[in-house]
């Protein structure tokens, strides 16, 4: 039985591993980075559970908040949501929709938002 615990701890390592080294980085906007009018810039991607994006922006003038699908829509970010500051955040993608807005006031209006569903 403790044979059977151990290959089977193992093994899920490896897969979780394996799995992992699959995962891909994206850099939000590109070469341009986190910016407005940035909204589609997903279009025509695939995107998977695990993936990697990266946000690249002036830390001074941008933020990354990581909302929900309402908060998206009205650009009014709940206090609880996950906020990013460095410049340079890399955020992994879970599965289904996933939603990022620019805090400070009037970015997400003007575009600063993406909306990715990653499979």
């Amino acid at each position: 039985m403790g044979r059977e615990r151990g290959s089977a701890t193992i093994w899920l390592t490896l897969m979780l591993c394996f799995q992992s080294s699959f995962a891909a980085t994206f850099m939000v906007g590109d070469a341009s980075g986190w910016g407005f009018d940035v909204s589609n810039w997903p279009k025509g991607k695939s995107f998977k559970a695990g993936d990697v994006l990266e946000f690249t922006y002036n830390r001074a003038n941008h933020d990354v908040a990581v909302v929900d699908k309402e908060a998206y829509e009205s650009c009014k970010i709940p206090q609880e949501a996950p906020v990013f500051e460095t410049g340079d955040d890399l955020i992994p993608l879970k599965k289904g929709d996933n939603y990022f807005v620019c805090g400070f006031p009037g970015h997400c209006g003007g575009g600063m938002k993406i909306a990715i569903t990653a499979t």
